[in-house]
């Protein structure tokens, strides 16, 4: 399974997001600290859920980093996140 296609399977798991959007943006990133050949090392996410209601922007970014753990602790170096409920 792809990393984008991992990440998209966790978020949907843990949020059962109204809209998703994970974008693999590493081509933008290439020779720069994190790149590897190959890509899936830069991501951007959008990604809208109740789950988000009422939490600050920080406590979402959490709760998104958390649940990417092991994508950020292996091949992701940086993720943009933008969490919004609906």
């Amino acid at each position: 399974m792809s990393v984008k296609d991992s990440i998209i399977k966790k978020l949907t798991d843990a949020f059962a997001p109204v809209e998703l959007d994970v974008i693999d943006e590493s081509d933008r990133h290439k020779g720069h600290g994190g790149w590897r050949e190959g890509g899936e090392t830069h991501f951007r996410v959008r990604i809208v859920s109740e789950k988000f209601r009422g939490e600050t922007r920080i406590a979402c970014h959490r709760q998104v980093n958390a649940v990417l753990e092991a994508e950020l602790n292996d091949r992701v170096h940086a993720l943009a996140i933008q969490t919004s409920a609906p």
